[in-house]
């Protein structure tokens, strides 16, 4: 880590988006070692005591579930573990072609301060009230920016990326999903959510995106996925120009349900005439075939069918993972200790007869697939001109163009073990919402919220 960032550097990066544990940094200073680089710096919990630094970088039920991968187990920091994470455990299902690791930067606790003050009015309200930039931490995390072409390989204003998050691409059908629950094996959790979503007011109008169109392998079906995905794009669909974003949300931004409809409406009004000016003039491509462009790229990359795959690692669903959970860190099961239905609990007893060793390749395999259903794609175009045309070239026949492009796995973070007693919890939370809604036949804003007393 001989690259030390400080106070003087802090004002060639700029805010470009978050998520639940890193805030996402673009570089637009002058040294060839970072054009066309980002840099994730960890956030903290505000009101949190210790730093991530400070925290145990893996517990000793961690260690066990990731013990076969020494590199993993053996890591000194967050960061390490989640370029051992990506190295050792993502590439191997998913390829290295479509995956950067990263490499650690040192960062004075100067330049995180300045780079607090600088993004605090960019980010979505809620964001900065739930976490801070953790200003104790020495290092970030340097990667490729997959929204751009890399430096000098195309000119001013000629590509355009797509960011899309493909949430979970198949239906689950595990023995371990109760009756009360078995609506899972016939509405995507997507859908669900989007109910629970809308009470919450965490978003304005229910999605029309169905997971299952985007990972059927048909070019028809992952173009309807796209158009439904642009139509609202919540925090699932971003496209960036040069590496900047023109249309979509900041994590809330757009989608936010804090604005009026009329506002909202307005909003959305504005950024999409705005998108199809910019289309046209910087990149010479009606928006309707850009849309296109994006569905082809997708089904060409294969990207898809390497996901679906790792997301079908979670075999027995949560309902079934929870109870290996409970085996790998040696505690009564909490769920089964709720449980009356017989049938039930002879049904999960099978999964607490299971050895140590089965119990943790289901939690491993669980927090794998979570990884992969959490993910996002990140899509880059540039026009083609001249010469012939290569394996990462698409051609619309709608409007006779040719177009090279990169695709990416991003945000393909490790999942604490910890959080799947979180992940039951709102897996029964959103099922039991949806269900409940869907019998009485009550919009979800009308619903007086009982799915929120669900406890395990």
């Amino acid at each position: 880590m001989a690259m030390i960032l400080g106070a003087e550097d802090a004002n060639d990066w700029f805010y470009k988006g978050e998520g639940a544990a890193n805030l996402v940094l673009g570089y637009c200073g002058s040294s060839p070692a970072l054009l066309g680089k980002v840099l994730r710096v960890e956030k903290i919990q505000k009101g949190a005591t210790q730093s991530a630094e400070e925290c145990e970088v893996l517990t000793v039920h961690e260690k066990l579930v990731w013990a076969a991968i020494g590199e993993l187990v053996e890591s000194t920091s967050k960061k390490v573990i989640q370029q051992a994470f990506v190295a050792t455990v993502l590439n191997p299902l998913l390829g290295t072609e479509h995956m950067d690791a990263g490499m650690h930067v040192s960062v004075s606790s100067e330049f995180l301060k300045t780079i607090e003050k600088n993004a605090h009015n960019k980010r979505p309200a809620w964001r900065v009230d739930a976490a801070e930039i953790d200003l104790r931490c020495d290092s970030a995390l340097l990667m490729s920016d997959h929204s751009i072409f890399p430096s000098g390989a195309s000119k001013e204003g000629s590509f355009v990326s797509v960011e899309i998050k493909p949430k979970c691409g198949f239906l689950p059908c595990s023995d371990f999903i109760s009756e009360a629950n078995a609506i899972k094996k016939s509405v995507t959790r997507f859908r669900m959510h989007q109910f629970l979503k809308l009470h919450k007011k965490e978003v304005s109008q229910l999605s029309e995106y169905d997971p299952l169109d985007l990972f059927s392998g048909s070019v028809e079906r992952i173009n309807l996925a796209i158009r439904s995905l642009y139509a609202t794009p919540q925090n699932n669909f971003r496209i960036f120009s040069n590496g900047f974003l023109i249309y979509g949300g900041l994590g809330g931004g757009m989608d936010s349900i804090e604005c009026e409809a009329k506002q909202l409406h307005e909003m959305k009004k504005a950024a999409e005439d705005r998108i199809k000016v910019l289309m046209q003039r910087d990149f010479g491509i009606q928006l309707e075939n850009f849309l296109e462009l994006v569905s082809e790229a997708i089904f060409k990359s294969g990207m898809l069918n390497q996901l679906l795959a790792t997301q079908k690692l979670d075999a027995i669903d949560i309902e079934g993972a929870i109870h290996a959970y409970y085996n790998v860190i040696g505690h009564n099961c909490l769920v089964c200790k709720s449980l009356d239905d017989a049938s039930l609990l002879h049904r999960y007893s099978l999964l607490h007869s299971l050895s140590l060793e089965e119990s943790l390749k289901i939690v491993r395999e669980y927090l794998t697939a979570t990884t992969a259903k959490d993910c996002s794609l990140m899509i880059s175009f540039r026009p083609k001109e001249g010469g012939d045309l290569t394996s990462n070239c698409i051609s619309l026949r709608s409007s006779n163009q040719h177009f090279e492009y990169k695709a990416n796995y991003i945000d393909m973070d490790i999942k604490p073990l910890e959080k799947m007693v979180y992940y039951y919890k709102l897996d029964q939370k959103i099922v039991k919402f949806y269900v409940e809604n869907q019998e009485n036949g009550r919009s979800p804003c009308d619903s007086d919220g009982g799915a929120e007393n669900i406890q395990i």
